[in-house]
């Protein structure tokens, strides 16, 4: 695969024009699957615009470092859609974590990318 610095310095552009929402915090439960708890700041870019019409969605990692370090496309079978959600300073087990979690059920796929 072909690193391309465009993308990533887009992303970076979106993320830093945009204010961080913070809707699911660390230890909380899914609104509607309560068995799933978020073990990252999970929220979105505020004044952005995602395939379900909300903004885009972002997983907020612990890392001193607040830069866009990866990328998750999902595919959602339930909801018949599919989605990009941003990296923000996440680290290594917490990108193992989300991935995983995008990866644990029969609906729900996800491929990562990781910033080179």
């Amino acid at each position: 695969m072909r690193y391309d610095k465009d993308f990533w310095n887009a992303l970076d552009y979106l993320v830093s024009n945009s204010t961080i929402i913070i809707d699911r915090p660390k230890g909380s439960t899914h609104p509607k699957y309560t068995n799933f708890i978020y073990v990252v700041d999970y929220g979105y870019l505020s004044d952005t615009s995602s395939s379900d019409s909300e903004g885009i969605d972002i997983w907020k990692g612990s890392s001193p470092t607040q830069k866009v370090n990866a990328v998750i496309c999902t595919v959602d079978l339930k909801k018949k859609d599919s989605e990009i959600k941003i990296l923000i300073g996440c680290t290594n087990p917490e990108i193992e974590i989300i991935y995983n979690a995008h990866n644990s059920s029969e609906f729900m796929k996800g491929i990562l990318i990781i910033r080179e």
